[in-house]
């Protein structure tokens, strides 16, 4: 891995652990310090994290780690809408039942395990589980740019989700059956069940991130019944 490859990946695992604070200013010195990084490594990686959106630099005080605000949110949020209803709706076309199975199974085992207690060790695995879902979505797609932009703003949420909604005992049970619904469409392989599955999902987490109660989608009305409506009328 060349150095710079690996001065960035360090970051993210400093910022992630929490070791560097959103809205925090920090210099170079600083993150030689926090990375372990040399000085060169660090230059070379800053505008890096400037394109990527993960520091600002602000004239006469330096650079700040990227604040998590309602903007941030809202901005995050909406991309990954619109990456992830494009993935899953591939991955239903296109992935090997063996794949959609064992996504199935890795849900259902953390069903099983909630349903007996709800511990910090299970939040952190189902947190795990529920990543490693949405990357597999990703990633089926075969499409290298699109992976590198979700893996950038993938970070961003795991920040929000760190400052803002970690999982807990309340908020497990409704994201697994939010989650039961979106592998229930997967093993149906029903494209548009799935696509608006995920996309009630994903605006759940989007307005728990917010403060804002979850904000039903509603079922859409089909052909058939509305000429039928209209027929009756």
């Amino acid at each position: 891995m060349k150095l710079r490859e690996k001065a960035y990946e360090t970051f993210q695992q400093r910022l992630l652990a929490l070791n560097l604070r959103p809205g925090q200013f920090v210099s170079q010195r600083e993150l030689v310090a926090l990375t372990g990084m040399p000085l060169g490594a660090i230059r070379e990686l800053i505008p890096r994290l400037e394109a990527d959106g993960l520091i600002v630099t602000i004239p006469q005080r330096g650079m700040q780690i990227a604040a998590v605000d309602l903007k941030l949110v809202r901005n995050a949020f909406q991309l990954r809408i619109i990456l992830e209803k494009e993935a899953i709706a591939a991955f239903v076309a296109r992935a090997r039942d063996e794949e959609i199975e064992a996504l199935v199974e890795a849900h259902e085992r953390i069903v099983a395990k909630a349903r007996k207690g709800i511990s910090r060790e299970l939040l952190e695995e189902a947190q795990a589980v529920d990543w490693a879902f949405h990357d597999t979505l990703i990633d089926a797609l075969g499409n290298d740019i699109l992976s590198a932009i979700y893996r950038v703003n993938s970070i961003k949420i795991r920040l929000i989700r760190l400052e803002r909604v970690l999982l807990s005992p309340d908020s497990l049970m409704p994201a697994l059956k939010e989650h039961g619904d979106i592998v229930a469409a997967l093993r149906a392989r029903d494209v548009a069940r799935a696509v608006a599955a995920l996309e009630r999902h994903l605006t759940s987490a989007r307005n728990r991130a917010m403060g804002l109660q979850a904000i039903e989608t509603p079922a859409p009305v089909s052909r058939t019944r509305t000429r039928s409506a209209r027929a009756a009328r």
